[in-house]
């Protein structure tokens, strides 16, 4: 098995980032939904006050392979507050490209997330996943995840910006 490196994102990622976001849309059937362009991945996520952050997992090759290292799954993540535990992140995506799942990919971008966390004194890690997906809810709970559906009954909800500005008089 080639070598994993789990590292930060740079800038210079974006464009790799990208089409792994779009290549996540169309695994989960929302590819309509991406809207994102890189320049505001590298806007949002590069400043000074970044939105989010994102760890890539790159390939690296073997000695005296030509080619660089390949960007082959990201996890996107920012931190959030609860008012009854405090410091929170939330992993907003997680992706691996399809030729690489099963090697453990996914769950070293996990565990570098939580790392993370710890070391930002984060309390609890948070995610969503789509209920078709027993594959990566089955690997959350292996890894240790609550699933607050079922626990706790919890259900997600969003607005969309027509709806903020309705609500917001604008």
């Amino acid at each position: 098995m080639a070598s994993v490196r789990i590292r930060e994102a740079k800038e210079g990622d974006c464009g790799s980032i990208l089409r792994l976001i779009r290549e996540l849309a169309e695994y989960e059937k929302l590819s309509d939904q991406v809207k994102i362009t890189e320049e505001a991945l590298r806007a949002d996520g590069f400043g000074e006050n970044p939105f989010y952050h994102c760890l890539v997992a790159e390939i690296l090759p073997a000695p005296g392979q030509p080619q660089g290292p390949c960007v082959v799954g990201y996890g996107l993540y920012y931190f959030i507050y609860s008012t009854w535990t405090g410091r929170n992140v939330y992993l907003e995506d997680i992706y691996v490209k399809p030729e690489y799942r099963g090697q453990g990919i996914g769950s070293k971008i996990i565990r570098k997330v939580a790392e993370v966390a710890l070391d930002k004194g984060c309390s609890q890690f948070r995610l969503a996943v789509l209920d078709w997906n027993k594959r990566a809810m089955d690997l959350y709970k292996a890894l240790g995840a609550q699933d607050l559906t079922e626990a706790e009954g919890w259900h997600s909800f969003r607005f969309e910006r027509e709806a903020m500005r309705e609500l917001a008089g604008k």
